[in-house]
């Protein structure tokens, strides 16, 4: 279960970042500005290899967090990277990383009482 608390740590602090790294920013911001794309793109990237890491348990438990849809777009933007959509990149992290930051502080104090045995 460490293991689990200190992945959703992960995903917590890359959503966050991605979340910063898109704030007061625009979608045409993307095509302009390559070290936002490569920031957001690496950010979700993280959040997705995280999930990937979690316990079957600890993603059974919580089926309220998108596991298959967080992992398929790491996999998306690592092997993919040369066709990465970047509206889709956009709107993952205008919209889906802000619902996400909340869901894994839930699930880290659900976490709680095991790392503290």
């Amino acid at each position: 279960m460490r293991d689990d608390t200190i992945r959703l740590r992960h995903m917590l602090d890359a959503a966050q970042a991605g979340v910063s790294f898109a704030k007061g920013r625009t979608r045409a911001d993307l095509d302009s500005d390559q070290q936002l794309a490569f920031s957001l793109v690496k950010a979700i990237e993280i959040v997705g290899e995280a999930a990937n890491r979690m316990s079957l348990e600890c993603r059974t438990r919580h089926p309220e967090i998108p596991w298959a849809d967080n992992i398929g777009m790491r996999h998306r933007l690592t092997h993919a990277y040369f066709d990465i959509n970047l509206n889709v990149v956009w709107r993952t992290a205008t919209e889906e990383l802000p619902v996400l930051i909340a869901q894994p502080e839930d699930i880290e104090r659900d976490l709680k009482p095991w790392t503290e045995e």
